[in-house]
């Protein structure tokens, strides 16, 4: 079995120990990504709808650094602050995924790194 770190400047630098993403054989395995700008390193201003785009922004940019895209995810967690924002995360969220629908879970959480109020993960078949 081949364990392959992943790497890009076009997603924020892992905030510890840990690798952007992780591909296995011809899986990746996605860190969760929060709203974080990677050419400032600043949290993207606004709401919900904003830090959900940065978000997937940067999951993408993790993704095609693996060899995959957003069509090749089978499976996502989304950690919510509040599920109260779960309706405006999810219309974001279903336009990134309009095509390709993977499996999902959504939780709530007491508390995100950098007190975001999102963070998303996914597996995703490399192409």
């Amino acid at each position: 079995m081949s364990l392959t770190p992943v790497q890009t400047l076009n997603a924020p630098a892992a905030l510890g120990p840990y690798a952007q993403a992780i591909k296995v054989n011809n899986v990746v395995y996605t860190s969760g990504q929060i709203p974080i700008v990677p050419e400032t390193g600043e949290i993207v201003s606004g709401g919900i709808t904003e830090q959900t785009h940065q978000v997937l922004k940067n999951l993408d940019a993790v993704l095609l650094a693996s060899g995959s895209t957003g069509d090749q995810v089978i499976k996502t967690t989304v950690f919510l602050k509040d599920m109260n924002d779960f309706v405006a995360m999810n219309e974001v969220y279903g336009k990134y995924f309009e095509n390709h629908q993977p499996a999902r879970s959504c939780v709530q959480v007491a508390r995100l790194p950098k007190d975001v109020m999102i963070e998303i993960e996914c597996i995703a078949l490399l192409k």
